[in-house]
């Protein structure tokens, strides 16, 4: 199973509920605030620096993004939240669709939730995860840019994290996670690999 998510194939960008692809495959979404390296996580995740838009203004994503892994497995990159500088009626139009993705698909195994490590937690973060434990939704976050902090500094804001979902949600899982150094890759791998279900996924697999 090795570099299975390198396999990674842009399949449709969807504006609207009607534009997603037939439902029934397992889906792993990808959500965070505008500004906090989603879209550099997914392509860290499946070395391919094109497959995410990228861009050093936040909010670029505004189409739900679907990228197929085989016949039966993808990976989706949801619009970012949170970016102020957006008009309030695209806002709106991002949050809706966004909402008719989470609510309405039931090949959803799970939210990995992208977080700035500096800035964890923010009301709208914990509007994600709240979603997540209503609908009984895996859910992990990944704290970015942990190569900004010093390495003390870094694990100091882990544990924090931790302490804070351990009495809020406890089912959430936690790890950090850098784009520019790599570190993390190998912890977010296996945590998809169990929402998907890819022991079973032989080495040989195409997409």
């Amino acid at each position: 199973m090795n570099n299975y998510y390198h396999r990674a194939l842009f399949h449709i960008s969807a504006a609207r509920a009607a534009q997603f692809p037939k439902d029934g495959s397992a889906e792993v979404a990808f959500a965070g605030r505008s500004n906090a390296g989603k879209s550099s996580a997914l392509n860290t995740l499946c070395q391919n620096k094109n497959l995410a838009r990228t861009s050093k203004t936040p909010g670029r994503t505004q189409l739900v993004n679907f990228f197929n892994l085989d016949d039966q497995r993808r990976l989706v990159d949801l619009p970012g939240y949170g970016y102020a500088k957006v008009p309030l009626a695209v806002r709106m139009g991002w949050q809706k669709l966004m909402e008719n993705y989470l609510s309405e698909r039931p090949s959803l195994r799970g939210l990995v939730i992208i977080m700035d490590i500096r800035h964890p937690l923010t009301d709208i973060d914990w509007r994600m995860i709240n979603w997540c434990l209503h609908y009984k939704k895996s859910v992990h976050i990944l704290l970015t840019k942990s190569d900004k902090l010093s390495r003390g500094a870094a694990a100091n804001a882990l544990q924090q994290v931790r302490r804070t979902l351990k009495s809020e949600a406890p089912t959430a899982t936690v790890q950090m996670f850098s784009s520019l150094n790599k570190v993390g890759v190998d912890e977010l791998e296996a945590v998809l690999n169990d929402w998907l279900e890819l022991k079973s996924v032989p080495e040989s697999s195409t997409t």
